[in-house]
This record gives structure tokens, C-alpha cells and sequence, in this order.
């Protein structure tokens, strides 16, 4: 097939272009800057202007995409922007093209509310209840994506959830960063058991996904390792892996939940340079239980990760020693 992969410049969606490249597609990327992924067409664009998307979809059988505005704090318009409003933009452009496929890469922060989430599977999107404004209006935008599926065009929602690897600039280099500088706390006792996805294996599922679209359209799979963990013992071994201490001291959850939603109102008024250093939605992540029932995921998806944890923390601190 000829596919089109959006946001190929971030961490996950340059893996996803090189696994469906390796696969045998011919790929074009889309984003507004090079991907860096050998053996693909990039086109520059940004999903929120309509002339690129066109261009962008010319003579694509199939797209994935991952392109999103991805952060705890900003302008919830622009959220709305680039999340609902280029989503939008893509489906019409794809379908006008003549594409049949389309994988939206969504997240399970679209369906968590606050609240612990032990072995369900993919619950349904909620835009009410999901926590800050990228999982909601990511939520808005899964529903409008599966929505769209219809005869000829099949629609396929994957939810990998917590991506990290090698080379990641978000979760692991922000984690390794905050633990260096001794303000990486553990919430309550770290004892929160989550779900974790390994690069590959996310990539893996996000190509199974693009391929079995006609099999499983009109539905959403949420996407992990299947080895949950505690908390304290994720962050431990990611830290050990990049040779920082891991966090010893805590704060207890409501107290961190309490400072989150102040810092977000203050983040408001002036936003700081970077992300903040917490949020309500982060304490909840930290200090509430997620993990998933994989079955049907991969039973319809017929996937299976080949990347154990144990195998991606080596690969990780391989990646720290070539560094040093």
C-alpha cells in the first residue's frame, strides 16, 4: 500500500513509518519537519492547513495518524486546533482521496477519568470526564474518527499506552532529568501498578492495526507491554538504566493531586518555558492503578509484543552507555 504516516518526526511515529516501510509499504510522511526515516517520502506541512493535508494525501491508499498537539499545560484552543481540528481536516481529505484505510493513534487517557483502571479494556471515549485538555480533545477526536468508518474506508483506533525506548525525549529523558535534579517524588508509596509499552512493540501493534483495518474497523484497542509494574519500581529501573538515583522521597497523593490543579491554574496566567511540574493529571497517573486486559487486543490485532521490559531496560541502558 501507499501510506501516509503523520507526525513521523516525534519518537513513536518515526518508528511506526520505518515498521510499515519494513513491512513492504511505499511511505510518505507528513510533518514540519524531516522525519529522519530512511526509505520515505517527507512532505513539510502542518495538519492544521487544508492545502497541505491535500497535498499531503495525493494517491495515499491508507493513513496513519499520529500527529498531535502532546502536552500537559497550553492554550486549550490550540489543543483544539491541531487535535480536533486536523483530525477533521485528514479524515475528509483521505476519504475525498480515495484512501481505505485510516489508523488514529489515540491514547487511554481518553477513556480514564481520574479513577483506577485494573484489567478493563478499551473503555469508550469520554470528552467529559477525561482528564486536561489533550486527552480530551483527543477523545473528541477518536469518536469523530470511528465515526467515520464506513464501507470502503475502515477506521481503526490504537491506544498504546506510556511509549518509551531509547532516544525518548519526553517520558524517559523528563523522568531521568527530574530524578538528576532530586525532584522526582514518589506518590504515596509508588505502589500504583501500570501498564508500560516498549517503542517497538507499540509500532508493531500500530502496524497490525494498519493491516488488519478491514478486519477490526469501527473499533479501538488499547495497546501495552502487559506487564504491569509498580510505580516505584518503573522508576527505578528507568533511573537505574540512565545512572541517577532513583526517587526515594514521597509525597502523598492528595497533596500532590491539591498542588497539581493550583500549579495548572498558575500555568494558566504565566506559563512557564517547559512542561509544569505537575499536574492533577500527572498525580493521578502517578499515584492511581492502570493496566489492561490485552486479550482482545491481540487476539484480533494478532499481535504480540516481542519486547519484554526486562529486555527494553538493557536496551535503554545500552543506549545511556553509548552516550557516556
Amino acid at each position: 500500500m501507499r501510506v501516509l504516516v503523520t507526525g513521523a518526526s516525534g519518537f513513536l511515529g518515526r518508528a511506526v513509518a520505518a515498521q510499515v516501510a519494513a513491512a513492504g509499504h511505499s511511505v510518505r510522511t507528513f510533518q514540519r519537519r524531516p522525519s529522519g526515516v530512511a526509505g520515505v517520502e517527507d512532505v513539510h506541512g502542518s495538519v492544521t492547513v487544508r492545502a497541505d493535508v491535500v497535498r499531503a494525501v495525493r494517491n495515499i491508499d491508507a493513513v496513519v495518524h499520529l500527529a498531535a498537539k502532546v502536552s500537559m499545560a497550553g492554550d486549550p484552543a490550540e489543543f483544539r486546533r491541531v487535535n480536533v481540528g486536523g483530525t477533521r481536516a485528514l479524515l475528509a481529505a483521505a476519504q475525498a482521496a480515495g484512501a481505505s484505510r485510516f489508523v488514529f493513534v489515540s491514547s487511554p487517557s481518553v477513556a480514564h477519568s481520574g479513577s483506577s483502571i485494573m484489567g478493563d479494556d478499551a473503555l469508550s471515549a469520554d470528552p467529559l470526564r477525561a482528564r486536561g485538555d489533550y486527552a480530551r480533545t483527543k477523545a473528541v477526536a477518536e469518536l469523530m474518527a470511528l465515526a467515520s468508518d464506513a464501507p470502503g474506508f475502515s477506521v481503526v483506533a490504537v491506544r498504546p499506552h506510556l511509549v518509551w525506548g531509547p532516544g525518548d525525549t519526553q517520558l524517559i529523558a523528563r523522568i531521568v532529568d527530574r530524578a538528576r535534579r532530586g525532584r522526582l517524588p514518589l506518590l504515596d508509596h509508588g505502589a500504583a501498578m501500570i501498564d508500560t509499552t516498549f517503542v517497538d512493540n507499540a509500532a508493531s501493534a500500530i502496524g497490525a492495526a494498519l493491516e488488519r483495518a478491514d478486519a477490526v474497523h469501527g473499533q479501538a484497542f488499547v495497546v501495552t507491554n502487559g506487564e504491569p509494574r509498580p510505580v516505584a519500581e518503573l522508576l527505578a529501573a528507568i533511573c537505574t538504566a540512565a545512572g541517577v538515583a532513583a526517587p526515594r522521597w514521597r509525597v502523598p497523593a492528595a497533596v500532590a493531586r491539591g498542588g497539581g490543579s493550583l500549579v495548572e491554574a498558575l500555568w494558566r496566567v504565566r506559563p512557564g518555558a517547559d512542561e509544569p511540574p505537575m499536574t492533577r493529571f500527572l498525580a493521578e497517573q502517578l499515584s492511581t492503578a492502570h493496566w489492561f486486559d490485552q486479550r482482545r487486543t491481540r487476539a484480533h490485532l494478532q499481535w504480540a509484543p516481542t519486547v519484554t521490559l526486562e529486555e527494553g531496560f538493557r536496551r535503554l541502558a545500552a543506549s545511556y552507555r553509548r552516550r557516556s
